[in-house]
C-alpha cells in the first residue's frame, strides 16, 4: 500500500496506463497474426486489406509511444516484402 498521497496517485496512474498499453499491444499483435495468416493463405486481396489495418494500428501505437518506431518500421518492412512476393 502506498504511504503518501502522491504514491497512491502514481499507483492509480500505473494501473490505467498498464491497461491502455496492454490493449494496444494486443490489438497490434492480433492484427499482425491476421496479416501473417492472410499471407500464408496466398490471398493477395485479403493480405493487403489486413496489412493496411495492421499498419494503421502499429502507427497509432508508435504515435502514442507504446511501440518503438524502429520496431514498427521493421514489422512494416517485413510485411511489405512478403506482400510483394505474393502473385
Amino acid at each position: 500500500m502506498a504511504n503518501t498521497k502522491s504514491a497512491a496517485k502514481r499507483a492509480r496512474q500505473t494501473v490505467t496506463r498498464t491497461l491502455a498499453n496492454r490493449r494496444t499491444a494486443t490489438t497490434v499483435k492480433n492484427n499482425l497474426k491476421k496479416v501473417r495468416a492472410a499471407i500464408a493463405s496466398g490471398n493477395k486481396a485479403a493480405a493487403t486489406a489486413a496489412a493496411q489495418t495492421f499498419i494503421s494500428s502499429i502507427d497509432k501505437a508508435v504515435k502514442t509511444g507504446r511501440v518503438h518506431r524502429n520496431s514498427a518500421s521493421r514489422h512494416k518492412s517485413t510485411i511489405d516484402k512478403a506482400l510483394s512476393k505474393l502473385a
